[in-house]
């Protein structure tokens, strides 16, 4: 399923007015996620607030815990469940062996926080983490913490054992050829699915054949599917995106089209909710806007009581909601809504 590509939500935090943990609402998310056909979620990542992991907040074991039992009550069929990982070595590792104990398929590996670290150093953390759990490698955005990584970095991350995908999100078109290239090149690249992370892009990425030239061989890989705070929201409509996406790798020249006008809306889309303007500081403000708007969360709450919508922000995502109402899924959530709230 990884390989042939899905919709991956990263999964938002669901609070009360007191900034705790909202189990009701957390758990009718990710019955959302999964009625809306997404083939996994992500838990434990940015936009379920790194601030999960402080010690006064204590979060990041009861919200893998509940993910995974809502999975497991909520369906039957196969679900990617990825953890996110951060931090040195020691803690990825750990909170990588957190995961594993409730069932996770993968950890998504953060880079973030570790300017410090060689580019070797980051390898032998990957293999001590893939240990564990298969790995997620992430191509993180400097904006938000990531760093420019050489085409030689993922090269040799590809040919780890135990790393099976790629989530690329520098937002940056030549550092994402530089990964699909590097992919190309390694030893390993059938066992590496790439996944865009890159949300001013998103459906492009999954259309684009990217070829590149290996002695006499001509090498194709494709982005196949997404994991994206963007896909937390308007997640049914996300899903439709992508098997339209499929059909247009397929050939299927109409589907094409579709996407291909459906890319610049998605992006617009996409700067007012993730906050472009003001450098994404309101980007998990957004998300849960859409999600308050909708009824699935009671509020916009985030654990940094600083955290909330920059300037501007709600009138932007009310005026992308109204420029392109195809791109939601808001009569699907009403339809549902009891039912994920129950």
């Amino acid at each position: 399923m990884l390989h042939r590509g899905c919709v991956i939500p990263a999964h938002p935090l669901a609070l009360d007015e007191h900034r705790r943990l909202d189990e009701r609402r957390q758990r009718a998310l990710t019955r959302y996620y999964l009625d809306a056909g997404a083939g996994g979620i992500a838990v434990g990542v940015h936009t379920t607030q790194f601030e999960i992991r402080r010690p006064d907040v204590g979060l990041l074991r009861p919200v893998l815990e509940l993910a995974a039992e809502t999975v497991r009550e909520r369906t039957d069929r196969p679900v990617l469940l990825v953890a996110g990982a951060c931090g040195e070595t020691a803690q990825a590792v750990a909170e990588a062996e957190l995961a594993a104990s409730y069932g996770y398929s993968a950890v998504l590996l953060s880079p973030g926080g570790l300017e410090h670290r060689s580019e070797e150093e980051l390898l032998d953390r990957a293999l001590r983490v893939a240990t564990v759990l298969p790995v997620i490698g992430f191509y993180l955005q400097p904006a938000v913490g990531g760093r420019a990584l050489s085409a030689a970095f993922w090269r040799a991350l590809a040919d780890t054992p135990g790393v099976v995908a790629i989530k690329i999100a520098p937002f940056d078109r030549y550092a994402t050829s530089d990964v699909v290239r590097a992919v190309c090149a390694a030893d390993r690249r059938d066992e590496v699915a790439l996944y865009t992370g890159n949300d001013d892009n998103i459906l492009a990425d999954l259309v684009t054949p990217f070829r590149f030239r290996a002695g006499e061989e001509i090498l194709e890989k494709r982005i196949v599917g997404g994991l994206l705070g963007q896909w937390a929201v308007w997640t049914h409509s996300a899903v439709d995106m992508l098997e339209q996406a499929h059909a247009a790798a397929r050939g299927d020249q109409a589907a094409a089209l579709r996407v291909l006008r459906l890319a610049p809306q998605l992006t617009d889309a996409n700067g007012a909710v993730f906050d472009v303007a003001h450098g994404f500081s309101g980007c998990i403000a957004g998300i849960h806007e859409v999600l308050r708007g909708q009824g699935l969360l009671a509020g916009r709450w985030c654990l940094d009581p600083a955290g909330d919508l920059s300037p501007g922000q709600a009138e932007e995502i009310e005026r992308v909601r109204r420029a392109y109402p195809w791109l939601t899924d808001d009569e699907y959530v009403a339809d549902r809504i009891d039912d994920w709230l129950r």
